[in-house]
């Protein structure tokens, strides 16, 4: 199946100032943000101070300095840290709430967010307290900020599989507070088919799936979160062009691959910017779309992860662009009339750039 075509009604192409302008101002959904990975240094200490935890870094500075990076491992180690000052059902909502101002500020009017309940469930974070912040702040992004957002529930998969059932068990008195589960944590090791029956009881729950696969790991953790977890989406997938056969099946299924390109550059799956392959994926017809990970700890939000694209990928134009921000509603888990009112939206921008 073909990319969506730019509409013949819309600029094809625009001064380069104007495009990143357009980038900036347009609707678009974001489909890949870990909420713990948005936890920014200082609301970290300010959590930290209201929660009597002591942190092993003496200051703001010296925190974020620590975020140097060499691969998904070294990144989780300081992410899992930084977890550790959310305890209360106000530091969740608290955490969330920053990230959709910032999401307001993006223009975000959709946001389907990842949180790690075993994050803070093994530390004794009782996992009604940890949905109930998170829910109350997607209620009132809804309400304040015309933000439609939605929850869905990641399993680290460092960690076995009984423990992701038991997870799952215990957020099912929640259930009419988020729409899915997903998979993350380090790649390495840790292939889909090791979740084959959490995802199955998931499956049965009407729930949405998602997994992170080939990001690190290798295009066969792709085939299995397709073939064993059977999800609907693939949350990274850029090693995906290892494999001819699997980027063919990809694009004829349109299987969306959310795609984290400062995260990319950061964990060095990409060296640089200007390498990543991002419009090869876009020029093999593969549903792909922009996001922005763990923006708190890769050096960016969402209008930044764009930015930085289009600023080192100067082959990507507007019809790159549109095609992105579309792929963003379509891949999205909201209804079908809700996706086909922010296509309009962003139709009626790109006719405005």
């Amino acid at each position: 199946m073909p990319q969506p075509t730019l509409p013949a009604h819309l600029p094809a192409t625009l001064p380069r100032e104007r495009l990143r302008a357009l980038l900036q101002a347009a609707p678009k959904a974001e489909l890949h943000i870990h909420i713990e990975g948005s936890l920014e240094p200082e609301l970290i200490f300010q959590l930290a101070q209201r929660n009597g935890v002591a942190l092993a870094h003496p200051s703001v500075d010296a925190l974020r300095a620590a975020y140097a990076f060499t691969d998904l491992q070294s990144f989780l180690d300081i992410y899992y840290a930084g977890a550790s000052v959310l305890l209360q059902e106000a530091d969740f909502f608290d955490m969330a709430w920053a990230y959709f101002l910032r999401a307001q500020a993006d223009n975000v009017v959709h946001a389907e967010l990842f949180f790690d309940p075993q994050t803070h469930t093994e530390r004794g974070v009782d996992i009604g307290v940890v949905i109930a912040g998170l829910h109350r702040a997607c209620q009132q992004a809804q309400a304040q900020l015309g933000i439609s957002a939605s929850l869905i529930l990641c399993f680290l998969r460092h960690l076995d599989e009984a423990s992701a059932i038991a997870t799952l068990n215990a957020a099912m008195p929640y259930r009419d507070q988020f729409i899915g589960v997903g998979l993350d944590s380090s790649e390495r090791g840790h292939p889909p088919e090791k979740f084959a029956r959490v995802f199955a009881q998931a499956k049965a729950a009407g729930l949405r799936l998602v997994a992170h696969a080939g990001e690190e790991g290798p295009p066969a953790y792709i085939e299995s979160a397709l073939d064993v977890l059977q999800v609907e989406r693939i949350d990274h997938g850029v090693r995906c062009t290892d494999s001819p056969a699997l980027v063919q099946r990809l694009a004829a299924s349109r299987m969306p691959l959310t795609v984290c390109p400062l995260s990319n550059v950061k964990l060095c799956v990409h060296p640089t910017m200007a390498d990543h392959n991002l419009p090869a994926l876009l020029a093999a017809g593969l549903c792909a779309m922009v996001n922005s990970d763990d923006p708190a700890y890769f050096g960016g939000y969402l209008n930044t992860n764009l930015l930085a694209t289009f600023d080192a990928l100067p082959q990507l134009g507007v019809a790159e662009a549109w095609a992105l921000l579309h792929n963003s509603f379509t891949a999205s888990f909201a209804t079908k009339a809700q996706q086909a009112a922010w296509v309009a939206q962003l139709d009626a921008a790109f006719a405005a750039a």
